[in-house]
Order: structure tokens, then C-alpha cells, then sequence
């Protein structure tokens, strides 16, 4: 599933959205002037690769240098392609500048990052050994749907569903498409688990990265900025009747 737009306006301009995504395209643009090896050391140097941290003894042997904490936060800013960077950028442009009206940027690039962390500890525990590279802004912006499932679930989400060859357009409330997408990434961790590997997706990092999110938005969001959240029963009704 591919989210088009949602129906919740911005009050207010997201300039924390744009600093993010500025700084996602263009750490990828910097990317694009490395051959394929200076790439591949780029992403185990200032991507997370789990048994750096496990395996302080194999790490050391393999030549990683000792500041790896610096790849905590790096992460989130390094992708894998075209698609990797579009995908992630897109589903931040459509439900994180709502979330950053609750909280205000500050706040937001806060909670942006302590997302971006609880996913990849999610992906660590279930991951202890891997000794490939995890990078990418999904788990922070499950972070960010996370908290926009619980602020408007009330919104409805313009969803492109592929089927085959045919593109299917279809608005659903975001409490669906959310709490679907959520589901797809839980039902695939626990797969990955049985199949011993994960197809080269950090399943738990999106899980994780979506309930601290959830869990997260009430200590980030600041008192009477949320014009558009959900109000209870009468906002389910204004919704069933539209």
C-alpha cells in the first residue's frame, strides 16, 4: 500500500519536515559520488551493523573504529537507493507535518530521533549478530505514524494498492491503513524470525519504531496545537457520514 495524501491540513509550516528531508536528499546526493566499495564502507561505518556492538572482539578485528556511537544517528540519513530514499521521504512528507503541528519543531526533531533510536534497538535485540549494515529513516518515521495513528485516526488516507499491473486507488480512514501497514510489519518480523533472515528489511525497526511513537507523542505534544485530532465520537460520526 502507498499513501497518495491524507485529508488533515497543516496549520502551520513543518520546517522541521523540510530540514529532514533536505538533509536525507542531500546526504543521498553525497552517496551518489562514491563507487560501489566506498559506499559499501560508507554504510558499515556510519550505518548500525548489530555485532559492531555484540561482538566488540570481532568488530575490532574486522577494522571498525572505536566512535561508533556517531552511527546511532547517522542511520537514519543514509539509504540504499532511489527507492529506498523515495518511499521513506514521501511517507514523511505526508503524515509527519500533522505530527509536527502537535508538537512544534523542536519537539518534533526530538521525538524524530527518539524514534529513529527505539527502532533500532527494536531491530538490535532481534538482531544481535548481524553483521550487515541497518540504515534508512523508516524507523524513525514509524515513529511518526505511530503518533499520527493515535492523534487522526479520524483522517482518511488516498491509498494506491498494486495489483498485479493494475493500480487501485481507494481512501481509507488512516486508523485501517495504519494499523494495517503496522500489522504487515509485525507478522513479518515474527517470519523473519522462523525463516532465520529478513529479506534485507528491518521489520522490527518499523515495528518497534511505530509504538514509540504511539508511546512517545503524549510527552512531545504541546497543549492546544492540535486544531485537526481526534475528538472522540462525534468526529467518528462527522467521519461514517462523509
Amino acid at each position: 500500500m502507498i499513501p497518495l495524501r491524507d485529508n488533515i491540513p497543516s496549520v502551520r509550516r513543518p520546517w522541521a519536515v523540510y530540514a529532514i528531508i533536505l538533509l536525507n536528499v542531500g546526504a543521498f546526493l553525497l552517496t551518489l559520488r562514491l563507487d560501489a566499495r566506498q559506499t559499501e564502507i560508507l554504510f558499515h561505518v556510519l550505518g548500525v551493523v548489530p555485532a559492531r556492538f555484540s561482538d566488540p572482539a570481532w568488530a575490532a578485528a574486522a577494522g571498525y573504529p572505536g566512535w561508533g556511537a556517531l552511527s546511532f544517528a547517522t542511520y537514519m540519513f543514509l539509504h540504499g537507493g532511489w527507492l529506498h530514499l523515495g518511499f521513506n521521504m514521501w511517507s514523511l512528507w505526508i503524515f509527519a507535518d500533522n505530527v509536527e503541528d502537535v508538537m512544534g519543531p523542536a519537539r518534533f526533531v526530538a521525538f524524530y530521533f527518539c524514534c529513529g533510536l527505539a527502532a533500532l534497538t527494536a531491530h538490535y535485540v532481534f538482531n544481535l549478530h548481524a553483521t550487515q549494515p541497518v540504515v534508512g529513516a523508516s524507523g524513525a518515521i514509524a515513529g511518526v505514524m505511530g503518533a499520527y495513528f493515535l492523534l487522526y485516526p479520524h483522517a482518511k488516507v488516498v491509498t494506491l494498492i498494486p495489483i498485479i499491473i493494475i493500480p487501485y486507488i481507494v481512501e481509507l480512514p488512516a486508523v485501517v491503513f495504519l494499523g494495517l501497514w503496522f500489522g504487515v510489519q509485525l507478522l513479518s518480523g515474527l517470519w523473519s524470525l522462523g525463516a532465520h533472515q529478513g529479506g534485507g528489511i528491518a521489520w522490527w525497526a518499523h515495528a518497534g519504531g511505530f509504538v514509540a511513537g504511539m508511546l512517545l507523542m503524549p510527552v512531545f505534544r504541546r497543549p492546544g496545537r492540535c486544531e485537526f485530532c481526534w475528538r472522540g465520537e462525534r468526529d467518528w460520526k462527522s467521519l461514517t457520514r462523509r
